[in-house]
């Protein structure tokens, strides 16, 4: 799914490319930084699954972006966003490079997507927070959110059960 870059104050989150699934793959397969994640921790590159990440820009159904700084363009880290069917509701997804945690990002780039989402006609977001992953549920909250249910799901590649809150924002 294509979108207008969205801006916020400090980051523009631009559409997804081919060239991103390494930056994408390095997050979200680190032990550290993909702890709370779906996808497993790698210690070598699959090429199978970073050519299935290079066409994630081309997804129709769910909007990747790539937040970057304005004044450099510097990858920041990555979120998503899909809309349900009637355009309504909006789950977003949020994940910032360990470079830039605790500095605010996350919370602007979770704003930044809920905004657009109101902007859109959206009625509420959704998003799914991992029960342990404490940094992510303040920012889930500082955005307006409350929990209204828990989840589980099996990490990707593992026999990993996670446990999710899911926060909602009505707008």
């Amino acid at each position: 799914m294509k979108i207008k870059p969205i801006e916020t104050a400090r980051l523009t989150l631009r559409g997804f490319t081919k060239e991103d699934a390494l930056w994408a793959y390095s997050i979200w397969n680190d032990p550290e930084m993909g702890e709370y994640l779906p996808d497993e921790a790698k210690e070598d590159i699959d090429p199978e699954y970073i050519k299935e990440l290079e066409v994630l820009g081309e997804n129709e159904e769910c909007c990747y972006l790539i937040p970057v700084f304005k004044n450099s363009g510097q990858p920041v880290g990555t979120c998503s966003f899909i809309p349900s069917e009637d355009k309504k509701v909006y789950d977003i997804a949020y994940c910032v490079h360990k470079e830039f945690w605790n500095q605010g990002y996350a919370t602007e780039i979770a704003q930044g997507m809920i905004d657009y989402a109101r902007d859109q006609g959206a009625e509420k977001v959704t998003i799914f927070v991992s029960k342990g992953n404490i940094p992510s549920n303040r920012v889930a909250v500082k955005c307006g959110g409350k929990i209204v249910g828990e989840s589980t799901y099996k990490k990707r590649g593992t026999d990993i059960i996670m446990e999710d809150y899911l926060y909602e924002i009505l707008l």
